[in-house]
């Protein structure tokens, strides 16, 4: 299984950015797909995740009402819409996959995201 990510890039703050993902390879099922980042210096921090079977998101309150995640048009791909962006959100951007329920066992490579 692999995630590929696309849509990082340089923004002024207050602009917007749109984040992909897209799953390919032997999924059996679907269960959560989510983002995470990592600033410089820090740890990496749960952003957003969308539960397939449900549609029920949950956002990290540093980007709630700016960020909003979507499942896209493709089985197993999500999509981050970024708006109001800020010099704080500057970090890479991780995308994860939990087909299971059992955790995040699959990771994107990372795109950079500077605001």
């Amino acid at each position: 299984v692999q995630l590929v990510e696309s849509g990082g890039g340089s923004v002024q703050a207050g602009g917007s950015l749109r984040l992909s993902c897209a799953a390919s390879g032997e999924i059996d099922s679907s269960y959560c797909m989510a983002w995470f980042r990592q600033a410089p210096g820090k740890e990496r921090e749960g952003v957003t995740v969308l539960y397939f079977g449900s549609g029920v998101t949950y956002y990290d309150e540093t980007v709630e009402g700016r960020f909003t995640i979507s499942a896209g048009d493709a089985k197993n791909t999500v999509n981050l819409q970024m708006d109001h962006l800020r010099p704080e959100d500057t970090a890479v951007y991780y995308c994860a996959a939990d087909f299971t329920g059992r955790g995040f066992q699959y990771w994107g490579q990372g795109t950079q995201v500077t605001v």
